[in-house]
């Protein structure tokens, strides 16, 4: 006798209820997302190589992580993952706290900082796996589109609302406020996920990870290329608007991530019945358009527009390559294969902070997004290789 599905609006309901705690994590990488650069380049002293590796070593740390996440979602239980992944937020955050007090000690207070945003890497990599496998795991196979889609507002969506209030947070309160509000929200969010059920574990064969990597790359390649948009986007667009004397940074992230969303949701079902390859091939091509205006644009305006084309572009990129991805693994090494596949993700963040940050301080901030754009082109032809090595099998 099979087990019955829930409805549409009850799906909808739970996956909701589990990808909060996804926005949760992502809030706490929002909050310093867009203050943080500034503070390392101008307050701190350092140069704009430093400001990208203190951004890009949150993701270098949910890079490294991966294998370690999606093991031990497999086999303890998405659950337990994603309050593990909480709880080491929460500690980012006490670390945070302790930086910005300390500020009088420049060494101490940036090896502090560092070892916060290795904690909310690690963190965010667990809460990332352990909400997309708990919520397939509630809601079944057939609803992954849905439940990463879903997953990815809550990310974007953190992140656009986190950036401004950080903003205000540092305007009004001091850097520490950051900290102390990020350790707040995570106790909040570990008490609420406490009485959760948990979704089963699945048994069966175990791919090492090695195999799911393999396996994944070739789709992963293509979210990488496409993906390096949003870390350059999110690393350096406070110091690009400052090298051209604009204000209102933080709302470039805000218009990305409220068009991501409404992509989204207007276009998610897309992927089911145009199929995943078609999608991201038309998706890469957009976000590409973005990154081109962002390079080019004379006025803050255009920027503007160009940071939410981007968002636009960007938004079904990860599940529509994600879904073709995974849906070739074995339902056992599930929580493997979206490690493995979100290491390539985590890869372009980690390495857009120090690569454009390069670039930046040898052909100014505007020749990254130029980079970016192309990267992004280069993704579209890797997933039309994808589309045609399919169709031909």
């Amino acid at each position: 006798m099979s087990t019955p599905r829930p409805s549409a609006s009850s799906s909808t309901l739970q996956i909701i209820t589990v990808v909060f705690f996804t926005f949760i994590s992502f809030l706490c990488v929002g909050l310093p997302i867009a203050v943080l650069p500034g503070y390392v380049h101008d307050d701190m002293g350092y140069g704009s190589v430093m400001a990208g590796i203190v951004i890009s070593v949150q993701y270098l740390a949910t890079l490294l992580s991966r294998p370690m996440s999606g093991s031990l979602a497999d086999r303890l239980g998405a659950k337990r993952a994603v309050m593990y992944g909480m709880a080491g937020c929460g500690l980012s955050g006490v670390l945070t706290l302790l930086s910005t007090s300390l500020a009088q000690f420049p060494l101490l207070s940036l090896a502090l900082l560092l070892g916060g945003r290795v904690m909310l890497g690690i963190g965010q990599g667990l809460v990332g796996t352990g909400s997309i496998s708990w919520g397939v795991g509630l809601v079944g196979a057939e609803n992954m589109a849905r439940v990463i889609s879903f997953n990815g507002i809550a990310s974007y969506g953190a992140v656009a609302i986190g950036a401004p209030l950080g903003v205000v947070l540092v305007d009004g309160l001091g850097l520490w406020s950051i900290g102390g509000l990020m350790a707040v929200l995570c106790a909040i969010a570990l008490l609420l996920a406490w009485p959760k059920p948990p979704s089963p574990i699945v048994h069966g064969e175990r791919l090492p990870f090695s195999n799911v990597f393999l396996r994944i790359a070739p789709n992963g390649t293509a979210l990488a290329l496409g993906s390096i948009g949003f870390g350059t986007l999110a690393t350096f667009i406070t110091l690009y608007y400052a090298s051209v004397g604009w204000e209102g940074a933080a709302y470039c992230l805000t218009a990305f991530g409220c068009a991501f969303i409404g992509a989204r949701l207007l276009f998610v079902n897309s992927i089911k019945h145009l199929g995943g390859y078609r999608v991201a091939i038309v998706c890469l091509v957009v976000e590409s358009l973005g990154l081109f205006l962002l390079w080019a644009a004379p006025t803050p305006w255009l920027a503007l527009a160009g940071a939410a084309l981007t968002g636009f572009g960007l938004s079904l990129v990860y599940p529509a390559l994600g879904v073709e991805a995974v849906t070739r693994i074995p339902a056992a090494s599930r929580s493997s294969a979206l490690g493995a596949y979100a290491v390539f993700f985590d890869l372009a963040l980690g390495i857009a902070g120090p690569l454009m940050g390069a670039i930046a301080s040898g052909a100014g901030f505007a020749t990254i997004f130029l980079v970016a754009a192309l990267m992004a082109l280069t993704g579209m032809l890797v997933s039309l290789w994808l589309l045609r090595s399919e169709t031909r099998t």
